[in-house]
């Protein structure tokens, strides 16, 4: 079972249950919801970089 944290709301996300994922600069990012990768596709910048989740 792998968890990852969603960079959008901090959420940790099952890799297998994630609603959605992304690549950027090389790496998966998982999702708890479309709305958190859609967030995240405006701005990846912004989310990847940061290490706590940034609310909007």
């Amino acid at each position: 079972m792998a968890m990852h944290k969603d960079p959008v709301c901090g959420m940790h996300v099952e890799e297998k249950d994630a609603a959605a994922r992304s690549e950027f600069r090389g790496k998966t990012y998982y999702f708890c919801s479309s709305g958190c990768k859609e967030k995240f596709q405006v701005n990846p910048e912004r989310y990847a970089t940061e290490t706590a989740p940034a609310r909007s």
